[in-house]
């Protein structure tokens, strides 16, 4: 397995957690664009078989060689029958693909990403390619010029499923058209300790938005973390998806922010103790189970951003999520563990990290 492969998978960190210095990271913790597009003529992935299915890579393959985009060909090809279930949920706990994409062992699936995990593609997933690129902060713009690079780079040579009239052709009738979903994972405690959050998310949801839990479709928002995405792919163009989602997060971006200087200045000491009591536990408790590790790691998180926790550093903080999760759990103590286990562990790690030099956090 080459190098950056196993970095991704025996280290906790990836690219976008890389919170200092990018725009708005106390709040938005990551952007991501993502393209969706299918070969012409070529049964979509949930019909391949062990005939079409290497055929299908080959001609990705042969893409690759032919292509004058460097970055693509300087990525790397993971198949998912060289990892098991474990490195496979890694990636997922990581947000470089997806669970339904990690439940299968075939060759001709896997993950193609570049050294850094900002900008990886998923091969038969639900469609033959899935494009994302991936980084801290507010940068969707910049995630979208780097997708549209490798999109166009595959087009050199491939024929994607288009038609005139629909778009690009794609498995899930939703993602038909640019076949394109941009989104943001927000920070947004002070909006649910407010109360607001439902009241919010219900009028984003009339602009064509959807609010979403910390793994996307189908997952509970835990720890108060959110992710913001488009909803609909057909008859808007790329940029106009992109533009809207950029006006819209900085709209929650300004309340988030309106409504943390209010609690700072109501609720000083109730904040403080919030904080406090969180940071307590989280440094000294013997097993924790993931969702109240998460919840903890929100208070402290808006403790550091708003200066009652000094010299924490939202990188460290962004790490400690992913470390927590079950996979990486168990990838940390070379074994694999019950519930329980797990939450000793979790307790375990969260210590580690906290109680360590806060300068390194």
């Amino acid at each position: 397995m080459k190098t950056s492969i196993n970095q991704l998978l025996n280290s906790n960190h990836v690219h976008w957690m890389d919170a200092e210095g990018v725009r708005e990271s106390d709040i938005v913790i990551s952007s991501r664009v993502r393209l969706a597009r299918n070969l012409d003529k070529v049964p979509f992935p949930h019909l391949l078989d062990s005939e079409s299915g290497p055929k299908c890579r080959r001609a990705m393959d042969e893409a690759i060689e032919k292509s004058s985009y460097q970055e693509l060909k300087h990525m790397e090809w993971l198949a998912f029958d060289q990892v098991g279930d474990l490195e496979r949920q890694i990636l997922v706990e990581k947000h470089l693909i997806s669970p339904n994409h990690a439940g299968s062992s075939d060759s001709y699936r896997g993950l193609l990403v570049n050294q850094d995990g900002s900008l990886a593609i998923m091969i038969n997933e639900e469609d033959h390619l899935r494009i994302q690129c991936l980084l801290p902060g507010l940068q969707l713009e910049e995630c979208f010029k780097q997708v549209i690079r490798v999109d166009d780079a595959f087009e050199e040579t491939l024929d994607f499923a288009f038609d005139d009239r629909r778009g690009y052709l794609t498995s899930c009738p939703t993602n038909v058209g640019t076949g394109m979903r941009a989104s943001v994972m927000l920070h947004l405690p002070a909006l649910s300790i407010s109360g607001q959050a439902a009241y919010i998310f219900q009028n984003i949801s009339q602009l064509g938005m959807t609010v979403r839990g910390l793994y996307g479709e189908g997952t509970e928002a835990l720890g108060n973390f959110f992710q913001l995405s488009n909803q609909i792919t057909l008859g808007q163009t790329e940029e106009d998806i992109n533009s809207n989602l950029i006006a819209i997060t900085e709209q929650i971006v300004e309340q988030e922010r309106l409504l943390r200087t209010k609690l700072a200045n109501e609720m000083k000491y109730q904040l403080e103790d919030r904080v406090g009591r969180a940071y307590g536990i989280l440094t000294n408790a013997w097993l924790i189970t993931s969702n109240e590790a998460l919840a903890l790691l929100s208070d402290v998180r808006l403790g550091a951003d708003m200066g009652i926790i000094p010299n924490i550093r939202m990188d460290g903080l962004n790490e400690l999520v992913v470390a927590i999760r079950p996979a990486h759990l168990q990838k940390k103590a070379g074994r694999d563990m019950d519930a329980t286990q797990r939450d000793v562990e979790r307790a375990a790690v969260i210590k580690e990290k906290l109680m360590g030099d806060k300068e390194v956090i």
